[in-house]
């Protein structure tokens, strides 16, 4: 059957070749032929020249999503070859018998509004002949994904044998599609008392009720990062506050590396409960003090009380989800991290982090300036940072690079 063709505007093609793989719909001119929801389209230029094949839907505003730049059917063998380069890329910088990654990033790996995370068990060695203990967590986040469910994970069965597969589809950005949210086994077996390792710690999961795929993986090498600063120049080890501790990956990195003590505060009673029992399952108990409390009401209480940390992290949830919030969003961030700054004691270390693409690096940037002069120190930045090598950047593509993890030192004006 002959694919529908969408005809794009005069020049609309530029943004699509130099890397960005969406098509909007007021970039096209109009559409020849018949296209079903979630059906492959072929992609031509004012010109009529090929621009490449893509995931149709008519109730987004993202109308189409290019998958190839060649003219080419989303079958099973599309989704082997794309899902196992992802794989074999993830290779090069992990062990994924016995490490927790993201295999697959989405539009950053060609296959549009697809999320895999494997989640390994750091507590057993794979025995010889079988297939390592691990699951994986799975989000169809667009429509032509969702419809090829089936494909995707017979060709993960081939390519990446696991225990058991999760469907983790809550995300907001479902309803833009016309799917429904949706929390589900969809093979295997559902994983009980899972724990996996991350910088040589152990951290317990809920795929099931976690946040997002059940694990904020694209911090790992930040919280590596934080954990180098856990001690002073003296080897001294740091008082650390971790605000927004979520399950503690931030906290008890730094405590295994030798903070004098760790205070985790979040919103969320589970995630505190969380950090306590990750803190059991590594020996941090004495270290480490879990909180439930609004943060930037228990930050404004520190103040009051005149508290001082060598090194606090900041690590709240995307403040800025459109561009309609960006302005709000830069007087959130800035109110935390000026509350933070506050409570810094002299050369204390600074951890501010935003996963929000919309909150750009320079928008950032000029938030933490505004907040450090406001608190009458100047930072002087140790490592700017972003997502971890799991969640590739590429180019062409600004949304894949959404994450901001700065480092600096407190200084006095």
């Amino acid at each position: 059957m002959e694919r529908a063709k969408l005809i794009l505007k005069p020049k609309e093609d530029l943004r699509i070749r130099g890397g960005h793989p969406w098509i909007y719909d007021n970039e096209i001119a109009r559409i020849e032929g018949e296209a079903a929801p979630g059906a492959e389209v072929d992609i031509i230029d004012a010109r009529g020249v090929p621009v490449g094949t893509a995931l149709y839907n008519p109730q987004s505003k993202i109308r189409a999503r290019l998958y190839s730049r060649k003219s080419r059917s989303a079958d099973r063998a599309f989704f082997l070859e794309k899902i196992g380069h992802a794989i074999e890329w993830r290779r090069r910088f992990f062990n994924l018998e016995k490490e927790s990654a993201r295999l697959v990033f989405a539009e950053a790996d060609g296959i549009p509004g697809l999320i895999i995370d494997s989640f390994a068990d750091g507590r057993a060695e794979p025995s010889a002949g079988s297939a390592p203990k691990r699951w994986l967590s799975v989000q169809f986040l667009s429509l032509g994904i969702y419809q090829r469910r089936e494909l995707i994970l017979s060709a993960l069965g081939e390519l990446f044998p696991c225990a058991g597969v999760i469907e983790k589809d809550d995300a907001p950005v479902l309803r833009h599609e016309g799917l429904e949210s949706r929390v589900c086994l969809l093979a295997g077996e559902e994983p009980h008392n899972l724990v996996m390792r991350e910088n040589g710690l152990l951290f317990g999961l809920d795929l099931m009720n976690g946040q997002k795929t059940g694990w904020f993986l694209d911090q790992r090498s930040n919280r590596a990062a934080a954990a180098r600063y856990a001690r002073d120049s003296e080897g001294k080890g740091r008082q650390v506050l971790d605000a927004f501790c979520n399950a503690g990956g931030f906290g008890l990195a730094c405590a295994a590396a030798g903070a004098s003590s760790v205070l985790a505060v979040d919103s969320s009673a589970e995630a505190a409960a969380a950090v306590s029992a990750n803190a059991g399952l590594n020996g941090l108990d004495a270290q480490v003090k879990a909180v439930t409390a609004n943060a930037f009401d228990f930050l404004r209480g520190l103040e009051h009380e005149h508290e001082r940390f060598g090194l606090i992290i900041v690590d709240p949830p995307a403040f800025a989800k459109n561009r309609a919030s960006i302005e709000g969003a830069h007087r959130g961030y800035k109110d935390l991290n000026l509350r933070a700054l506050k409570l810094l004691e002299p050369g204390g270390i600074l951890v501010s982090c935003s996963c929000s693409f919309w909150f750009g690096r320079e928008r950032f940037s000029s938030m933490l300036s505004e907040a450090a002069a406001d608190s009458g120190r100047r930072l002087r930045m140790l490592e700017d940072r972003t997502q971890d090598l799991d969640h590739p950047i590429v180019s062409g593509y600004p949304e894949s690079r959404y994450l901001k993890c700065v480092i600096a030192e407190a200084e006095a004006l």
